[in-house]
């Protein structure tokens, strides 16, 4: 019996998504019923505003967890039922995920822990003397891996960030790489990837765009908007199950260093080495995590089958109310690279006058029931840019900003809540 056929065979089983064309209903995250304590022992709904860092389960994707546990086993290498279909579910998950972005055919998909992971794995494939162009405005997953870096202050305006990379690929020689974000996880303002590819691949150069804020919110098509590599976490997808993956042409990753070097990897194995040159299997030596990529492509299917249109529809009428309550407030501001009417993902982050952002997120959690992030999101360059502070630590809490993100999940009593409460807040100064 084939893989196929024994994949095809328990698929109901290992799937829960229908014809993508036919929509249904938002679907439901696990914790939706939290209850939290707070400040005199009451407990509360909990409103988890903190997507940005990681979103919940989703219960599709839990489903499909437990669905493929039973049968859980060894990939590619059994000849065992249970691991022929554990097989076949882990690279149907990969196909799930090359649709769910636009891939092109040939496009490998390499999973890996997260987005992080992913952009240190394509740093150690790159060609000798690649230089990487990117912006200051970069989460440090994006920012910190590459060898040799020309690094571009935060641009005033989306027209600028495209000059900007225009004149810093035009003065470089050789092989290069330009890095930038889909989506801020500081502002979650769009970035211009489109124009960016283009401008890329007029000087020759490759893109690789940080899509971990993006595909949660928004339909990421690779092929059309001409992308070379994206990179994204199934934390941040409803699929906490400790997967991300890397999507982009085979050619570099084919002739890269492995990433680990172990089983899976090889072809053979005598006085020298015969590496894979597969990318695939070239740079996923061991067991790979096969619960974290089934769950990631549960997501994929889950928002899929869901459709788009009303998840942003959804985001954009809880955004716009969370960014118009805090703007009512006195001495609260939010960060903000654009402005204010630039198009941007279920992210703010904001000061309170007369807080420190640990302290605000501190009463949040502990008086309200409300659970944000707060520090510099691992992007301190760009927050200490925004803020129009010095150089600090991630304790320095005059260098740091409050972060409410939303999702699936997310309900208008939770962003009244967080409004409210940092009135209160400000009342009491």
């Amino acid at each position: 019996m084939s893989t196929l056929t024994i994949f095809n065979s328990a698929r109901d089983a290992a799937t829960t998504a229908p014809d993508a064309s036919a929509g249904r209903p938002i679907p439901a995250v696990l914790g939706a019923d939290l209850e939290v304590p707070v400040k005199g022992g009451r407990l509360v709904g909990y409103a988890n505003l903190d997507y940005a860092a990681s979103a919940p389960c989703l219960e599709p994707v839990s489903a499909a967890v437990a669905a493929a546990l039973p049968a859980y086993s060894s990939v590619h290498r059994g000849a065992g039922y249970a691991s022929q279909l554990t097989t076949a579910r882990y690279e149907q998950a990969r196909h799930t995920v090359r649709a769910f972005v636009g891939a092109r055919p040939d496009d490998a998909v390499i999973f890996t822990r997260n987005t992080t992971d992913a952009t240190n794995l394509l740093a150690g494939c790159l060609p000798e003397g690649t230089t990487t162009v990117v912006f200051d405005t970069e989460h440090h997953a994006s920012l910190l891996p590459w060898p040799e870096a020309v690094r571009l202050a935060p641009p005033a305006f989306p027209g600028e960030a495209v000059r900007a990379a225009d004149e810093a690929l035009a003065g470089i020689d050789g092989p290069k790489l330009l890095v930038v974000t889909a989506a801020s996880n500081v502002t979650g303002e769009l970035w211009p990837i489109a124009a960016l590819a283009h401008i890329a691949h007029r000087h020759g150069a490759r893109i690789l765009v940080d899509a971990a804020q993006l595909v949660p919110h928004r339909k990421l098509n690779l092929t059309a908007l001409d992308l070379d590599y994206v990179a994204f976490s199934g934390h941040k997808l409803y699929a906490p199950f400790g997967a991300g993956v890397l999507v982009g042409r085979r050619d570099w990753l084919a002739e890269g260093e492995p990433y680990l070097k172990g089983g899976g990897a090889v072809r053979a194995v005598g006085d020298d080495v015969e590496w894979h040159d597969d990318p695939e299997p070239r740079h996923e030596a061991g067991t790979p995590n096969v619960l974290g990529a089934i769950a990631l492509a549960a997501a994929c299917d889950a928002l899929t089958a869901t459709g788009w249109t009303e998840l942003v529809r959804e985001e954009e009428r809880l955004i716009a109310r969370l960014r118009a309550g805090l703007a009512s407030i006195t001495g609260v501001r939010e960060l903000s690279l654009w402005g204010d009417d630039h198009p941007r993902v279920g992210i703010v982050s904001f000061t309170v006058a007369g807080y420190s952002a640990r302290e605000v997120a501190e009463a949040l959690s502990g008086e309200y029931g409300i659970g944000v992030r707060d520090g510099k999101f691992c992007a301190h360059p760009f927050v200490r840019h925004l803020l129009g502070t010095a150089d600090g630590g991630c304790e320095d809490g005059t260098a740091s900003a409050v972060r409410a993100s939303i999702g699936i999940g997310t309900t208008q009593e939770h962003v009244d809540r967080l409004v409210e409460a940092v009135r209160d807040l400000v009342a009491r100064l």
